[in-house]
């Protein structure tokens, strides 16, 4: 019976470790693909910046994509998330790749 549950458990856990680091990879080819200049329009900080967490957050990801639980892959998620939560909706706005459904309020 604990058998069955520690791997039910394990399964679960490596799932959310390849879903975060799908998340940090995303965040990285994102970061890697949008121009220095948007960064700066944005009023964010700089695109290298954005690489060199990016990219720290990828490779820990990597590392403990199995124990995703434990603090360096909790915080390498929490950077990817910020960069796809705060910087790309406002690097996608600058560059003219925002959403379609906007009215002048804001969206429908």
């Amino acid at each position: 019976m604990m058998d069955g549950l520690w791997s039910l458990q394990s399964m679960i856990t490596a799932l959310l470790g390849l879903a975060a680091l799908g998340c940090e990879i995303f965040a990285l080819v994102d970061c890697l693909r949008t121009r220095p200049d948007a960064f700066v329009a944005a009023g964010k900080r700089s695109k290298n910046f954005w690489l060199v967490l990016t990219g720290i957050a990828t490779l820990i990801g990597i590392v403990f994509v199995q124990s995703v639980f434990n603090l360096f892959g909790l915080a390498a998620f929490v950077v990817a998330a910020i960069y796809l939560a705060d910087v790309r909706p406002a690097l996608r706005a600058v560059l003219g790749k925002g959403r379609r459904g906007d009215g002048p309020y804001g969206p429908w």
